[in-house]
């Protein structure tokens, strides 16, 4: 099955040289439906005005962090079913599983190339 290159794609992150980035990679694999939050609370209003089908995120963000933003999502019934993955530098297990546990669909180690991002993008959205 093929992934739709059109879908609605929110990333978040509060360094915009990072959200630079991960747009750029995108546009390398031929997703260009996205948009751009600089904290999770802004995000969390942008994805109850519009639907999203995927949500790149960054962990280490203030006011709201990434992990925040993601338990906000999966709490509210409109929200809970989009596709979450998160971006951090921090490869701690415990970071790991405390994602996991509060329902995110995959994990991205910074630094990361267009081809992790294509890999992990396919492995939830299909």
């Amino acid at each position: 099955m093929a992934v739709d290159r059109n879908i609605p794609i929110l990333i978040v992150d509060d360094y915009r040289t990072m959200l630079r980035i991960i747009r750029s990679l995108l546009r390398q694999l031929d997703f260009t439906n996205v948009d751009e939050a600089t904290d999770g609370a802004t995000a969390l209003r942008k994805l109850r005005e519009k639907p999203y089908g995927l949500v790149i995120s960054d962990w280490n963000m203030q006011p709201m962090t990434g992990l925040e933003l993601l338990k906000a999502v999966r709490a509210d019934p409109q929200l809970r079913d989009i596709p979450f993955i998160m971006v951090t530098a921090e490869s701690r297990k415990e970071n790991v599983l405390a994602a996991k546990e509060a329902g995110v669909d995959n994990y991205i180690v910074k630094p990361f190339n267009a081809e992790t991002l294509r890999a992990k993008i396919e492995a939830v959205l299909r």
